[in-house]
């Protein structure tokens, strides 16, 4: 289904569950209406089958921007591009932004991987922006 995102509307669109139930495909592209008890018992539906889209979450992030929320826009920008990423790998991630868990070099590292491999660009922006502001807090690790 082409969604055009210039008409999505904040409120009368949102939440996407009960109003636009029509656009949401998980990320195999069983439909909400596909994801039922009765499918799950029969073995219809798998649990690769309730994963949530990039699509979607692109949709929900569409409609924070039109409401006027850019943080939760950029979290949902950052959660579409996760998707594709595994979760070893999101783990992973999670531990070495701890702050005094990795030098300035891994961080921009993974950053670069994260883009390379996943075409992460929000996710590698968000990581090298922590790694600069960790170097103004002396937060990296110190070998």
């Amino acid at each position: 289904m082409n969604i055009d995102i210039k008409n999505i509307n904040p409120i009368s669109d949102y939440p996407l569950g009960e109003k636009r139930k029509e656009w949401l495909k998980t990320s195999t592209g069983k439909t909400l209406d596909e994801i039922t008890l009765e499918n799950v018992i029969n073995g219809d539906i798998k649990p690769e089958d309730i994963r949530i889209s990039p699509e979607t979450l692109k949709l929900q992030g569409e409609i924070a921007k039109k409401g006027n929320r850019p943080t939760i826009t950029k979290n949902f920008e950052r959660a579409s591009e996760m998707v594709a990423i595994p979760d070893d790998k999101i783990l992973a991630t999670y531990n070495a932004l701890r702050p005094y868990r990795s030098s300035k070099e891994e961080l921009f590292e993974i950053a670069d991987e994260l883009e390379s491999k996943y075409s992460a660009v929000v996710i590698s922006a968000f990581i090298k922006e922590a790694a600069e502001v960790y170097e103004q807090r002396g937060q990296l690790r110190k070998d």
